[in-house]
């Protein structure tokens, strides 16, 4: 076969030189990773076929419900856009092989057809884009299914969690063998004017998710997440940042009562103190499945071991294995606590409403409460797309933290109500002294 030249990213020609058992890019919208990998596996498949190799190349995704979800149209497009490549492909409306029908291309989701992958023999190639969603059982299923000696496994994603099964397995690994870079709009020589249009437009419009939609930064802040407008502000106004202590104020430590297991929800807990108008949130703690003498150690270990408690309305409710409630042992610890009452329906909401009024005072350390901020920035509404329904906060991994910033923006309006209500007692028993 005669040598031929495919123009691709400069950044990629060192992810496809050499041997390599996985060769993969992450980062943001414009990037051209998906086309150029696409692409490539034109390139492997047309070598293979012409060396009389026979297999074939897997594409998959997490999500596939249909051949419409996969990547079978950008291949036919990564084909057609290359001269050299279009005259030795088959292109069907639901295939493609190289003409000679060595090699031929197979699309499979991941989520639910995983079990039928383990079955597919002679796989030369898996490229998984979109995999950012890949769970470690997934993966853990799928690779050990790339059993010729020199099978390789392509990956592409948009980041979005730190915690993500991909994340952890390819950009965290430093096996020799994973070639894998990032690639963002700006290392994409043929990145369109229109795009880079939209990009500029999102950076003033969408500030918020621009880190995450074009330099492939993680998602920070969810679509749609209840307190995204503010956490931006409070960025751009610089209450972000170094923040200590005041020594003559009081410790808060306001928590989210988790429970003891695997399963159980986690504990977390705001260190905060009010100074005037302001709220300073000055750490945060969240563990998962510990008893309440670790959380209690963390407190004390951290200088906190003077703090006033603010509980949930379930911090007064008995364990149902240790039969003691959070209240009472927090107080036989001796910590000074309150609860605040069950506020009934809505109170998820009216936590979130309480906490948007008093965003403009708040002031956060951003080493300490960094966790913290991301719970806040990820709390969103579940949606029930089909109907247009909003069902409320969405619990998931985000509320534990999101639950207790909110009680506290709620005790704060309590303790600024509670001494509103005092002065005129005070006025009064200074007018009788």
């Amino acid at each position: 076969m005669a040598t031929a030249n495919i123009e691709i990213p400069d950044k990629l020609v060192e992810v496809f030189t050499g041997e390599a058992d996985v060769r993969g890019a992450h980062g943001g919208r414009g990037s051209g990773k998906t086309r150029t990998f696409a692409k490539m596996t034109a390139v492997r498949a047309l070598m293979w076929a012409s060396a009389g190799r026979e297999g074939i190349i897997l594409c998959g995704r997490q999500f596939m419900n249909s051949l419409d979800d996969s990547s079978l149209e950008e291949v036919k497009a990564a084909i057609q856009s290359e001269p050299m490549l279009l005259p030795h492909f088959e292109i069907g409306e639901k295939y493609v092989r190289t003409k000679d029908g060595r090699v031929s291309y197979k699309f499979a989701g991941l989520d639910r057809n995983i079990s039928s992958v383990k079955s597919k023999s002679r796989i030369l190639l898996c490229w998984v884009d979109e995999a950012e969603p890949v769970t470690e059982n997934a993966w853990q299923v799928l690779i050990p299914t790339l059993r010729e000696e020199d099978s390789e496994l392509w990956v592409t994603w948009n980041p979005e969690r730190e915690d993500s099964a991909t994340h952890k397995r390819f950009r965290l690994s430093d096996n020799p063998r994973f070639k894998v870079v990032q690639l963002n709009y700006r290392d994409n020589p043929w990145f369109p004017a229109l795009l880079d249009r939209t990009r500029i437009n999102d950076a003033i419009e969408r500030p918020d998710q621009y880190a995450h939609v074009w330099e492939g930064d993680f998602k920070s802040i969810a679509e749609g997440a209840y307190y995204a407008a503010s956490i931006t502000k409070a960025r751009e106004e610089h209450r972000i940042g170094r923040l200590e202590a005041d020594p003559h104020m009081t410790l808060r430590a306001i928590w989210d009562i988790g429970g003891t297991g695997a399963k159980a929800d986690a504990c977390a807990i705001w260190i905060a103190q009010y100074v005037g108008k302001e709220i300073r949130w000055l750490d945060y703690y969240e563990k998962k499945g510990q008893p309440l003498a670790a959380h209690i150690n963390w407190l004390r270990d951290n200088g906190y071991g003077k703090a006033y408690c603010i509980l949930p309305h379930d911090g007064a409710s008995n364990d149902k294995v240790h039969d003691v409630s959070y209240q009472s042992a927090l107080q036989a610890a001796g910590f000074e606590v309150r609860v605040i009452p069950n506020q009934g329906k809505g109170a998820a909401m009216q936590r979130v409403e309480a906490a948007r009024k008093l965003f403009p005072q708040m002031w956060f350390n951003e080493d300490r409460c960094e966790a913290g901020i991301k719970a806040i920035g990820w709390y969103h509404p579940k949606i029930d797309h089909a109907r247009g329904i909003d069902l409320g906060p969405d619990h998931d991994w985000s509320s534990h933290g999101s639950d207790a910033f909110g009680l506290g923006a709620v005790e704060y309006q309590m303790t600024a109500d509670d001494n509103v209500m005092s002065q005129p007692l005070r006025r009064n028993l200074r007018g009788i002294a």
